[in-house]
């Protein structure tokens, strides 16, 4: 698992940024560039040339003599830093955030913790504080991004929350970035108003998804798992409302003891009535956030569940539905399922289990959250040669 927050950046001589500062990073393996008032260049070893004319630097180890201004030490624990990544510096606090990986296919960013529903299993739980600053952050950071960058994701709380905020930056990106695919986790509500639907739509992204759970075909099970009365309807009309002007929608759904048990007639209910969504995603538990406090509710083997995965998987499939299964490893996994099985979990918080050492398919395998260590399946075992 990367060290994605660090509170060990200690301040090297005089330091005039003293304000949180969005920056991209440069090394020695970068061409020069012209946005050097806006990076920090990065030190990896004491003999290193400094490359001067940038905002800051960074070192892994104390040089000897006089460093430049905004120079700062930090800890091996972030030697995973390239040229192009992009961190956020907190200098009062000694403390550094890395925003965005260069070279990663897994970058997303949290554009607000407020929420308007309180899901029993959400990995990322709502404040209710005013964070309007991320938007900055944001608009700061998009155009430092690579245009080579595959994807981004866009995650909360809830984004559209934000409201004109949440279209601007998706119009943002879409400058900065046109050929970056965007991927949105929402959970739908405020689609229900179809001039938002239709604003969206009008930015025309040319690849743009909208992620929107749903956890049954019974209203009342869905509003129960995500603690907020008449959900249900207001998520079938941001689906509606968002395909009829044209985005592309996937359907979510987080498999536990709430929800496993109708995943048949969900996937019947989806062919039905939503079958011109774009995808379908079955997602396994993560055991962080309010998930933890929830176990006892929530936790079901995987393995105990698989008849009814199965069975919902081949509903969307005949129906010629574009359907994954996600954050599922292949030793527990039905065999028919395993073509739809697809590496899901950021590389960031992504691992395995001791039982998983010697396995030969465990570069095939999606793996673990690195929460999952307080509880996994009991039927995890490898795949011999």
């Amino acid at each position: 698992m990367l060290k994605l927050l660090s509170k060990a950046v200690i301040p090297l001589g005089d330091v005039a940024e003293l304000d949180a500062v969005v920056r991209r990073i440069a090394d020695g393996a970068s061409q020069p560039s012209e946005n050097r008032s806006k990076e920090y260049y990065l030190v990896r070893n004491g003999g290193d040339r400094i490359l001067e004319g940038h905002k800051g630097y960074f070192f892994f180890e104390k040089p000897n003599g006089k460093v430049p201004v905004n120079s700062f030490l930090l800890e091996p624990a972030l030697s995973y830093l390239r040229s192009g990544d992009i961190v956020k510096l907190y200098p009062l606090h000694k403390m550094l955030r890395t925003l965005y990986r260069a070279n990663s296919l897994h970058n997303s960013m949290l554009v607000t913790e407020r929420c308007n529903s309180l899901c029993l299993m959400c990995s990322q739980p709502p404040r209710d504080a005013d964070d309007s600053y991320i938007i900055g952050d944001i608009l700061q950071m998009v155009p430092l991004m690579a245009p080579h960058t595959k994807s981004i994701g866009i995650t909360g709380g809830e984004p559209t929350l934000l409201g004109k905020d949440f279209i601007g930056i998706i119009q943002c990106l879409k400058r900065c970035l046109p050929a970056t695919a965007v991927h949105v986790l929402s959970n739908g509500r405020n689609f229900k108003d179809w001039d938002y639907a239709n604003a969206l739509a009008g930015i025309s992204h040319p690849d743009l998804m909208i992620g929107i759970p749903l956890y049954s075909d019974i209203s009342s099970i869905h509003d129960y798992v995500v603690q907020a009365d008449g959900a249900f309807d207001e998520t079938i009309r941001g689906i509606i409302n968002l395909k009829s002007v044209g985005v592309r929608v996937e359907i979510r759904t987080v498999i536990h003891k709430l929800t496993y048990e109708r995943l048949p007639d969900l996937a019947r209910f989806i062919r039905r009535n939503l079958i011109f969504c774009d995808h379908v995603a079955l997602m396994g538990l993560e055991l962080t956030g309010f998930t933890r406090s929830n176990t006892d509710k929530l936790w079901i083997d995987p393995k105990d569940y698989q008849p009814q995965l199965r069975e919902a998987v081949r509903l969307l499939s005949e129906a010629r539905m574009f359907v994954s299964v996600y954050n599922h490893q292949l030793c527990v996994l039905d065999p028919e399922l395993v073509p739809f099985s697809r590496k899901s979990i950021s590389d960031w918080k992504n691992e395995y289990m001791p039982e998983c050492e010697d396995c030969v398919r465990k570069n095939d395998c999606g793996g673990f959250f690195s929460s999952s260590k307080l509880k996994y399946s009991a039927h995890i075992k490898p795949f011999r040669a």
